[in-house]
């Protein structure tokens, strides 16, 4: 049973996250063989102020 976890920032609509969903179990079913109903996607959605790049918070740019 294969587990994804997209970690992403915070802001995506629920068509957007449904989208993203489907499409990551398609590419997991194409490139394992696994069965679409094994295949368990987890959305970890970030704010801005827990997310930095080079030593800056999102938030603060």
């Amino acid at each position: 049973m294969p587990y994804v976890t997209v970690k992403m920032l915070e802001g995506r609509n629920e068509e957007q996250k449904k989208a993203l969903v489907e499409k990551v179990t398609a590419a997991v079913v194409e490139t394992t063989g696994a069965s679409a109903e094994k295949v368990v996607v987890f959305i970890e959605e970030m704010s801005k102020n827990h997310y930095a790049v080079g030593g800056k918070r999102l938030s603060d740019e």
